[in-house]
Formats: C-alpha cells, structure tokens, sequence
C-alpha cells in the first residue's frame, strides 16, 4: 500500500503520565446511592460498578492491550476535513475479498479483535482459504482515534461517503461491507451510493427493519402465520425498548454537549454510560469479556471522544431526511439476526427498501456478535461472500 494520498502510518501510544492520573481518579471515587434491592431497575447496579472498577484500577492491563491492538497496522488520512483513524489488515491469501467493517456506539475496532484472524486468515484457523478477506477496520469520524470532529454535519450518510473515500485511497475498486448499529447504517448507505464498487452488504442489525408503529390488522392478516407472530414480537420489543432504553439516545440526539461534560471528566461515569449498553444489548449466555467493555472504554476515555462520539445521534435527528424510511438500497445484502438484539427485524418491512439475498436466524447472540459469538459472525459473513462468488 503506498502514501502518496495522505496516509500516514499510526501507532497507539498512551503516556504514563495520563494512565497514572486515570488510576488516581478511579481511586477517589464518589459513589452515589442506590435504593435496595431495585436490580437494574434503575440503571448499572452500584454493586457491579464497585466491582468493574476494582477490576480497571488493580488488574486490567492497558499495555497488554495496547500491545494487542498494536499488532494491527494501522494508519490514519484526513477525509472530507475529518481524521480517520483505521486498521488496514491485508490477507496472506492474495485474491481476498476486500472487506469494510463497521463498529456502531458504544463500541469501537476493538469489536472485531476476535473475529480478524478468522476472516483474514482462514487456513490457519481451520477454514477454506477461498473464504479469506482484506479487512479495513475504520473507526467512525468523532469516535475514538477518528476524534474528535472539529465541525459539525457528520451524521452516517457523510461518514458512508468517507469510508468510499477511504477504499478508494486503498486501492480496492470492488469490497464488500459489514457493520451492526450505526456500522449497519453506514454500510447499508455506502452499497446504495456505491453499487458499482460494493459487491455485498453484511448486516447484523437492519436498519429501520422493525415494527415502529403498532401494526394493523389488515397488515397482520396478510402476513404468514410465523411473520404475523414474529411482527407482533418485533411492535412489543420496541414498545419496551422505546419506554425503558431509549433515554440514552434521546440525550446524545438533543444535548451531546452537556453530556460530555461528566463523560469526560470521570472514568466511572464513563464506564456507567457504556458499560451498562455492553450489558443489557448482550446476550446473557454469551456476554461480553469484561477485558474487551474496558479497552473499548478506554479508547473514548484517552481520545476524550464520548461527546464527539455521541454527536453522531444529534447530527442524524437533525439532518434533513431525519424521520423518512430508508431509501432503496439494490445491493446484495445479508442479514444475520441475533436473537437478543434490540430490535426484531421483519422480512416484509426489509423486502421494501432492500435486496436481501440471505436472511440467517440464530438461536443466540445479541447487539455484539463479533464480541459474543465471533465464531456465528464469521461463518455468516463467509457464506454471505462465497454465495455472491458462486
């Protein structure tokens, strides 16, 4: 890969001096309350946050972490005056399928540390060579080592035109691309603008693929029986998610800036706001390492990006097409749905606006599939590829 279009190599470095003071502040805690015996009720139990900061101050090891993520080339380039940071890790297997994957909030490129080997990589880990990919791990402008922005208006559709950019710079004229959360808006948006470069779309969250108004009789009557039940599923899942989780997205969406204060002045807090996603969008069987939750905190936490991050919420709520159904999108994409994610996608919603050519139920698994269950991830995205070859 050569630099004459403004990349620059990368490698990840924190000072002494700031894990040092991180240390300090996790000492010096001021816990709040908590009324008894409510569970989670009201949020991340002070018991389980007592704990995860113990486990940060006196035996996480941010340099081994360090080191792990280091192990990845890495580069950065300024795009559309924003700098992407991303992880660029080319196969041993010359004719690999170029692959852009996408992270989502809360999370970050340390979402697919379990899964890159496998991809990239697949004769050393007991798979068929055909299957291997290029991977381009990028993280979103405002998240992490792509933080902070310095302007506003970088909502997904802008971040999907850089991440073209960016495989254009790279060299890759035909890639797939995969993401979950605001990684599937923005791999969805960048197979629609780009269908003569994107071959295929991989999604692990579909968006605006669920039942967000209380569906008719007349529509559920029309429906199979499976599809009928599984839409009434999908209404009541929203109807929760929409009366006891929304809060968090409602805050980044209105008024980021106030938010950012507390995120960034306290590690705790910081840890609270994300740590408790990582725990309830997860499935109970498969739950996130808690290794993984804290380096990918640790990511916001030394770029000082929880608000830049956040920003991508208000920039979509305000943003011209805010509240319109997705646009039509003819690429070839997949869906790999996990069952305890926050959202119930429904076939006949998604046959509106995309071209889905594999639909994969799984029996676990959640909002993390790279993090909870790598291994259903990774065959996912190899049969999605090795059918669109075939």
């Amino acid at each position: 890969m050569g630099f004459g279009e403004g990349l620059r190599e990368f490698r990840l470095h924190v000072a002494q001096a700031e894990l040092d003071d991180l240390r300090g502040r996790l000492g010096r805690v001021r816990w709040p309350d908590e009324l008894p015996g409510v569970g989670w009720a009201y949020g991340i139990p002070l018991g389980e946050m007592r704990e995860l900061v113990e486990y940060w101050r006196s035996e996480y090891d941010w340099r081994a972490a360090e080191a792990r993520l280091n192990a990845w080339p890495q580069f950065t380039t300024v795009i559309d005056g924003a700098n992407v940071h991303f992880a660029h890790l080319r196969s041993p297997e010359p004719d690999a399928t170029p692959l852009l994957m996408t992270h989502g909030w809360p999370g970050s490129f340390v979402e697919f540390l379990e899964v890159a080997g496998p991809l990239t990589d697949p004769r050393a880990h007991g798979g068929d060579p055909a299957d291997a990919f290029h991977l381009v791990l990028p993280h979103i402008p405002g998240f992490g080592l792509s933080g902070p922005t310095t302007g506003a208006g970088w909502e997904f559709k802008r971040v999907a035109r850089a991440f073209g950019v960016l495989m254009e710079r790279l060299g890759y004229e035909a890639y797939g691309v995969q993401g979950g959360d605001w990684g599937a808006a923005v791999s969805r948006e960048l197979g629609r603008l780009r269908p003569g470069n994107v071959v295929g779309v991989h999604l692990n969250l579909l968006p605006g693929g669920g039942a967000a108004e209380e569906p008719l009789p007349e529509e559920l009557a029309a429906l199979s029986p499976d599809e009928r039940e599984r839409t009434v599923a999908s209404w009541e899942r929203y109807r929760s998610w929409a009366r006891e989780r929304q809060g968090y997205a409602d805050i980044q969406a209105t008024r980021p800036q106030t938010l950012a204060y507390g995120l960034n002045d306290s590690p705790v807090g910081l840890l609270a706001w994300i740590g408790e996603k990582f725990a309830e969008w997860s499935d109970p069987r498969c739950p996130v390492d808690r290794e993984r939750v804290i380096t990918n905190v640790m990511l916001y936490w030394v770029t000082g990006t929880a608000g830049s991050a956040a920003r991508i919420y208000y920039e979509r709520a305000h943003a011209d097409y805010a509240g319109q159904p997705p646009e039509v999108s003819r690429t070839p994409t997949a869906l790999a749905d996990f069952p305890r994610d926050n959202f119930i996608p429904l076939r006949h919603v998604a046959a509106r606006t995309d071209n889905i050519v594999r639909w994969t139920s799984y029996d676990r698994g959640g909002h993390f599939p790279a993090m909870e269950v790598p291994e259903l991830l990774v065959e996912d995205v190899r049969a999605f590829f090795r059918l669109l070859a075939s």
